[in-house]
């Protein structure tokens, strides 16, 4: 077989590839649509799809209480769990890039403590970190406190040196930090506060509103084409520190970018619904399972399977009991649990191999 015969079943074979992947692709994504438009539907009054579309279509030809139902209550929790997926999903996929474990996930880091200790202190004390936010009180403080301690982080590992066993330290200690001081509010909260804080730390998608779903659109807009631009430099990470600076990356660097995308994505995600745990463990994995480690599909599928998995989260919320809905938190923690165990007894069985 000569060269030129090599080199084109090799360019065959490649092909291939690329089109199996795109082909998964479409099917999640063909997935995420079905689940989307059955979430709308499904509620407390279930209605047909074909009235959910019509409704869509022409918002004023079912009536006034079926247009206000389906535009300022389903679809914006729906269009949110949708987003809120897709963030957690992508800065899933880039935290276990950067640190290398296929175990880490957004709130490796404590930003779901810091995050639940912020809304605490809007709820118990009233204290706001932003002045002028008004109803936006839990969910601005929520935000700048996840995004302070991804901030801390990132400037403590720039004095240490950025590797990623300093990055889980600092994450490590600055959840017990939070989760002490998150005790502490819930010990001089009432009984009424300590019922919101607790509901707001199980993750809920009532909270879901078309300018909250704006802010987070615009920076899922910008973080997929910046993760994107990077996916050569994270492909060549995942093959160890020391493969990807002999191929020339600039491994602190590109660390600290891709942490700073990570605070943003995790600080508005966790600001938005609450703590959500194991979406961004969830929907890296199944994809790094799909299309393996090349980032130029595994980080837009991790964002789209992240999306799948709370979009059907959201349906399942509404379908355990009739007339209730449950957080999401806890649905999105069963079904984490399972997974997480598997990749710990999947990754002991590729040590002992």
């Amino acid at each position: 077989m000569n060269t030129n015969t090599q080199k084109v079943e090799m360019q065959h074979a490649y092909a291939a590839q690329i089109g199996r992947k795109c082909w998964i692709m479409a099917i999640i994504i063909s997935l995420l649509i079905i689940s989307f438009f059955i979430d709308v539907s499904t509620g407390p009054g279930n209605y047909p799809l074909s009235t959910v579309l019509g409704v869509f279509s022409e918002p004023e030809s079912h009536g006034i209480r079926l247009q206000v139902i389906m535009w300022d209550y389903r679809l914006p929790i729906a269009v949110t769990a949708v987003l809120v997926g897709a963030l957690l999903g992508l800065a899933g996929a880039q935290m276990q890039t950067i640190l290398n474990n296929p175990l880490a996930e957004p709130f490796t880091l404590g930003v779901s403590a810091a995050a639940s200790f912020g809304a605490s202190l809007a709820i118990v004390l009233g204290f706001s970190v932003v002045p002028g936010v008004g109803g936006l009180l839990v969910t601005a403080n929520a935000f700048v406190f996840s995004l302070m301690t991804c901030g801390f982080i990132l400037f403590a590992t720039r004095l240490k040196g950025v590797g990623s066993e300093t990055m889980i330290l600092f994450g490590i200690a600055i959840f017990f930090t939070f989760s002490a001081l998150l005790a502490l509010m819930q010990y001089m909260a009432s009984e009424d506060q300590i019922a919101r804080i607790v509901f707001w730390m199980m993750g809920s998608l009532s909270r879901a509103s078309w300018d909250k779903i704006a802010l987070g659109g615009i920076l899922l807009a910008i973080a997929i084409p910046f993760s994107l631009l990077r996916t050569w430099p994270m492909t060549a990470l995942r093959m160890g520190e020391v493969t990807a600076n002999s191929m020339g990356v600039d491994v602190p660097r590109l660390r600290v970018e891709m942490l700073i995308c990570i605070s943003l994505l995790a600080a508005t995600a966790v600001s938005f619904v609450g703590t959500v745990g194991f979406v961004g463990l969830v929907g890296p994995h199944i994809a790094r399972l799909l299309v393996g480690e090349d980032q130029r599909f595994f980080v837009p599928l991790a964002a789209i399977i992240g999306a799948l998995v709370l979009s059907l989260t959201s349906l399942i919320s509404k379908s355990i009991t009739p007339g209730i809905i449950y957080p999401i938190g806890i649905i999105t923690s069963l079904i984490g649990v399972p997974v997480f165990v598997s990749i710990i007894l999947s990754t002991r069985r590729e040590k002992l191999s």
